[in-house]
């Protein structure tokens, strides 16, 4: 059970830290600051002590479906709507 808790920890770290850069990425580059401190809220989500102090303060735990389904609407947001590929190429230019 401990190995679990541990593979799922680092996986939302990684994840967190995936939607953190895409948080800066839109912030930054293109026209969608706000949707970059959209993501950069959302982040907070899949960080294992955010999670263990909402559950602390409210009670509340956040349910590994609402995590798959607000993981499953970044990506889509980021790579769809969100125009990922093209702002990768303006970061690029910028550097």
């Amino acid at each position: 059970m401990q190995t679990q808790s541990i593979i799922g920890s680092i996986i939302s770290w990684l994840f967190a830290l995936v939607v953190i850069a895409l948080g800066v990425l839109n912030m930054f580059w293109g026209n969608d600051f706000y949707f970059g401190v959209f993501l950069l809220a959302l982040s907070l989500v899949f960080m294992p002590p955010v999670t263990s102090l909402i559950q602390q303060r409210t009670g509340f735990r956040i349910p590994l479906l609402l995590k798959v389904a607000v993981g499953a609407f970044i990506i889509w947001a980021a790579f769809g709507v969100g125009e990922l590929f093209d702002k990768i190429d303006l970061m690029k230019n910028d550097l």
